[in-house]
């Protein structure tokens, strides 16, 4: 039957037998050309995708570059402003203030002691007044029994 069959297209007539042994040659180069074609453009899609990471590479490059100035900065001024040594200075501050804490402890108490030490000059020097007044009127009682001695 389909031996027997026939087709004619634009004036050539095609037997059965050749279109069902046509039909599956023609159908795997169909598929090896797209399966070519599928390949090419799946490299030129890798292409663009290594071009995008050499470009991303080359921004990380500079980036990177970037940082590397920044942290040689940043160890520099590590290194100028002695950090390392901040420390040792940081123990001695702190010595020195318990010191200084301790000299203003004493200062206080000789604060205290003075303000009481004034209070007791002032007191005396009223009762040295008193006793100063007394002792001036005993001489001037002295005084006025030599000159008259019987008065």
């Amino acid at each position: 039957m389909i031996e027997e069959s026939e087709v004619k297209v634009g004036g050539f007539t095609f037997k059965g037998w050749y279109i069902a042994a046509a039909l599956p040659i023609l159908s795997a180069l169909s598929g090896g050309i797209y399966y070519g074609y599928d390949t090419v453009q799946r490299f030129y899609n890798v292409e663009t995708g290594i071009e995008l990471v050499i470009t991303e590479t080359d921004m990380f490059n500079v980036r990177a570059s970037e940082f590397n100035s920044r942290i040689q900065a940043l160890e520099q001024a590590v290194a100028d402003n002695d950090v390392r040594g901040l420390n040792t200075r940081l123990s001695t501050i702190s010595t020195q203030m318990q010191t200084i804490l301790e000299q203003q402890k004493e200062l206080l108490d000789l604060r205290s002691q003075v303000e009481r030490s004034t209070g007791i000059t002032d007191t005396l020097g009223d009762k040295l007044d008193i006793y100063q007044t007394e002792i001036d009127d005993i001489w001037k009682a002295y005084d006025s029994l030599v000159a008259n001695p019987l008065n």
